[in-house]
């Protein structure tokens, strides 16, 4: 989508499953569906592309998440409106305070949200 600086990220996590994420230190998620929002104003697709592999270098939350075996990317999806609207509209349940939120200037307590195992 041309114009897209933003996107969204659906998780299945197939288990609860318990991560060293940076300066978040250890986070528990629960098994089930989870949406992650990101930005990238260049080479978005680039970034997509490194949070679907596996093997990489450890830098942004998503990073840790994405590199677990028990987290499968399930769609990406690429939105025109700022990362923290999108992110607010997703709706969803806060599960981790501060991920992937560490330079969010829309008051997000978090860009990563749980929608349940259903």
């Amino acid at each position: 989508m041309t114009g897209a600086t933003t996107y969204c990220l659906t998780l299945f996590l197939t288990e609860a499953v318990s991560i060293r994420a940076g300066g978040l230190g250890t986070i528990h998620l629960e098994p089930g569906w989870w949406v992650y929002t990101g930005s990238a104003r260049r080479n978005m697709d680039t970034r997509i592309a490194r949070h679907l592999r596996r093997k990489k270098s450890l830098r942004w939350h998503i990073d840790y998440l994405t590199a677990d075996s028990r987290v499968h990317v399930i769609a990406v999806t690429r939105h025109r409106e700022p990362e923290c609207r999108r992110n607010q509209r997703n709706g969803g349940v806060v599960k981790v305070r501060g991920f992937g939120a560490s330079d969010c200037r829309g008051g997000c307590k978090s860009h990563l949200r749980w929608f349940g195992c259903g």
